[in-house]
């Protein structure tokens, strides 16, 4: 211990030991590493919360208006506001930099021609221009948007948008598709259609289709439409909007719409409720949904006839082509569709789905006359599998007996939560398939995904071609063809 005291006895005066708390001196062997360290720590900036300038400035020159050079009147309210702050904007930067009288005043009268905006939009839209960040409300956005169009704040704009999007919901989705067809949001508008492409099937609403309008036939007409069941349930959908059209007062649960939209129907059966003055406005929409996949259920048939609500003539027609594709699939070895027309397929696939509610074995088929086609659509163990069944089917005559057969297909799996915005997805994209007789195969694997349920599997099918490539020469069949009679 002698030696080491007679080592700090000559240490200069000031300088303290970090590790002992005594004075060192340069032969310290224990703190030579420290001297170093300590120097670096000086280099390193400490953080040190300070009062925000954005806040300062918002506070004392919007809020307080201290210093203004520009008095803003509008809609009954005035902001005493500053130049170089309103240069921000599209609106205010050319009216001062330009001829206009404007640009040497001191107070400005801002005429609203746009009825979406009101002073609290304003009040915002003036005060991003003196802070970092904006707070959007959802319920407000839609006069912020409007406002900020109209000064021309293309950020705001975009936090707008980007605010649309991450709120969509059976309340909004309206609200905002006619406001970013407006103001020229073509991401909102998107978004928002793949909302309703989604829900308006699978979540059923009578306020959402009140709010309907035009844009029902964009929805109707789509091959994504998520289609619960089958083909039907999209023309009772159309038959529930448009008697809420027709009667906008209407109140009550969904599942007493239907037969309240029925019986008002039934009081008006004079004729194709279409083709009267009630049901001049919606043909455009009607037209679009897939009638061949109606007629081909006997029971969805004749609802369809009793209803009474298509010309004669739509019906007629389609009895026509389906009677023509039965016999071509018959008697000329229609075999199904064997190249990639997707243009065929998303204006005639036959659209359908179901909902799995649980985790579980489930196996299903859609009914009706698909052709002799058969298909059984399996979900076990995450696989989704499809089957041809052919030889286990108790009347032969309802099933092709042709050694192969095509179908074209599109597969989608989507969860959504509590506002209907998706949580998961999984889609196959257009696919061309064929099969033998009673042959499986395997279209999604899902083991190692995490699945969110009640799950929707969603549908597209193809099962015969398209007339240009049908073959009326009875020496082409394949060799080995055989055909039940019954």
């Amino acid at each position: 211990m002698g030696n080491l005291g007679s080592r700090f006895q000559s240490s200069p005066p000031g300088l303290t030991c970090v590790c002992h708390k005594r004075k060192r001196n340069a032969y310290c062997d224990c703190c030579d590493s420290e001297q170093d360290d300590e120097d670096a720590l000086l280099d390193i900036p400490r953080r040190k919360k300070l009062k925000s300038t954005s806040k300062y400035i918002y506070q004392t020159l919007f809020l307080n208006g201290e210093n203004s050079d520009i008095r803003i009147c509008a809609l009954g309210q005035a902001w005493n506001l500053h130049k170089v702050y309103l240069c921000q904007s599209g609106y205010f930067s050319s009216m001062f930099s330009g001829s206009w009288r404007e640009s040497n005043m001191m107070v400005i009268e801002l005429e609203i021609p746009d009825q979406n905006i009101d002073t609290e939009a304003l009040q915002v839209v003036f005060g991003s221009l003196y802070r970092d960040d904006v707070l959007i409300k959802p319920s407000r956005v839609v006069s912020i948007l409007a406002a900020a169009c109209m000064l021309q704040l293309d950020g705001l704009i975009q936090q707008c948008g980007e605010t649309m999007k991450e709120n969509i919901s059976v309340k909004t989705v309206c609200g905002y598709y006619a406001s970013a067809s407006i103001y020229g949001l073509d991401s909102v508008i998107k978004k928002c259609h793949e909302w309703l492409l989604n829900n308006l099937m699978t979540h059923q609403n009578v306020d959402l289709m009140k709010e309907l309008g035009y844009m029902m036939e964009q929805l109707i007409r789509s091959s994504d439409l998520s289609v619960m069941q089958v083909e039907m349930d999209v023309y009772t959908a159309l038959k529930k909007w448009m008697f809420l059209q027709l009667n906008p007062s209407w109140e009550g649960p969904i599942k007493q719409l239907l037969a309240d939209a029925d019986a008002w129907l039934c009081k008006r059966r004079t004729g194709p409720f279409l083709d009267t003055e009630d049901g001049a406005a919606f043909p455009s929409v009607f037209k679009h949904i897939r009638l061949q996949y109606i007629i081909n259920d006997l029971a969805s048939a004749r609802i369809l006839e009793r209803d009474n609500i298509l010309p004669a003539d739509w019906l007629s027609s389609m009895y026509k082509n389906q009677w023509f594709a039965m016999l071509r699939t018959e008697f000329d070895n229609d075999n199904g569709p064997q190249d990639a027309n997707k243009e065929d397929f998303e204006m005639s696939s036959m659209r359908c789905g179901r909902k799995l509610a649980k985790d579980g074995d489930y196996c299903w088929r859609w009914t009706g006359f698909n052709f002799g086609f058969d298909l059984l659509v399996t979900y076990t163990n995450r696989f989704i599998v499809f089957k041809r069944n052919t030889l286990s089917q108790p009347c032969g005559g309802a099933v092709s007996l042709q050694p192969r057969r095509h179908l074209a297909y599109r597969l989608r799996l989507a969860s959504f939560d509590s506002n209907g915005k998706l949580v998961c997805s999984r889609s196959t994209g257009h696919q061309l398939l064929t099969l033998e007789k009673d042959q499986e195969y395997v279209v999604m694997n899902l083991d190692s995904r995490l699945l969110s349920f009640p799950l929707y599997v969603c549908c597209n099918f193809l099962y015969t071609s398209s007339q240009s490539d049908h073959r009326t020469d009875a020496s082409t069949e394949p060799e080995g063809s055989t055909r039940s009679v019954c």
